[in-house]
């Protein structure tokens, strides 16, 4: 069969592993080929894989949970080493806005969906506030930088070379660290026939994202270079922002499971999603 592998550039190790061949050198090795699925937004990934556009793929920790609520059999494969620093919940120096609860009336710009959704959430309920009604989340565009520093808006999630380049702007102050609320892990995911009935390939495919990985964290340089043509930026600050992920795939474990059905519910409590969510049914049946 050809494996279709869906790609964005906000999964970093698809997308590195998408420029060095290692998945097609992997997937040979059975007799199967690979094409790739190239789109935008990371958020339909689930319902990509339900209709069949991609066989697999990969986004942060919110996508998955939503594509449950949304009724898709996913079945998660493999997730990154936490991220503790790939993001960050920023406001304006000298804002008067010291704490999370401090963000209640506020109006805070992020990528809607994303793993900013994951972190922003938790936060709030850590505080005792609602994502759905304590602040209003929007989401995030390329002015939202300029609209925080001039005062526009109350917060906004920042990560990758955005935040590199933001800090070495100064003027801006860390609110929230992502890695002091959730993990923030890459995760990758199939649909339940491809995972069940052809377990090789989910391997074979967790063993490409590896070998990109490992690649990425040997190069990080030459990996900035080809990150800042395609998507902009300078390279230095895709360089920093590179080198601030850990590059390790990991098996989905029980503690990861806890920690996305603890998102779920959230999601579910506040209405982000529209029906509870078992993310363990996310996991193969057992044979």
């Amino acid at each position: 069969m050809t494996v279709v592998i869906g790609v964005h550039r906000s999964n970093p190790s698809l997308y590195h592993l998408s420029r060095l061949g290692y998945a097609e050198e992997e997937l040979a090795a059975l007799g199967e080929t690979v094409t790739w699925h190239p789109y935008t937004d990371g958020v339909r990934t689930g319902a990509h894989l339900a209709d069949g556009t991609i066989d697999f793929g990969g986004t942060g920790s919110t996508p998955p949970v939503t594509a449950q609520a949304a009724g898709h059999d996913i079945v998660y494969t493999a997730v990154s080493a936490p991220r503790p620093d790939h993001g960050a919940l920023l406001v304006p120096e000298d804002s008067p806005v010291r704490t999370v609860a401090d963000l209640k009336g506020g109006t805070v710009h992020l990528a809607v969906g994303s793993w900013q959704t994951h972190l922003v959430a938790k936060a709030l309920d850590d505080a005792a506030l609602s994502y759905a009604t304590d602040i209003t989340p929007v989401r995030a565009d390329s002015g939202s930088e300029a609209r925080l520093r001039a005062g526009e808006i109350t917060a906004w999630v920042a990560q990758g070379a955005e935040l590199a380049a933001a800090r070495r702007t100064g003027g801006l102050r860390t609110l929230i660290r992502t890695g002091d609320v959730i993990s923030d892990r890459s995760v990758f995911f199939t649909r339940r026939d491809l995972a069940e009935q052809r377990p090789e390939l989910v391997e074979a495919l967790t063993r490409a994202l590896r070998r990109a990985d490992d690649w990425a964290a040997a190069h990080p340089r030459e990996a900035a270079e080809i990150a800042a043509a395609d998507q902009g930026g300078t390279v230095e600050d895709w360089e920093t922002a590179l080198k601030a992920l850990p590059w390790t795939i990991e098996e989905v474990t029980g503690e990861f499971i806890a920690e996305q059905q603890r998102a779920a519910d959230i999601f579910h409590r506040t209405g982000f999603v529209d029906r509870a969510v078992t993310v363990a049914d996310a996991l193969p049946r057992k044979a």
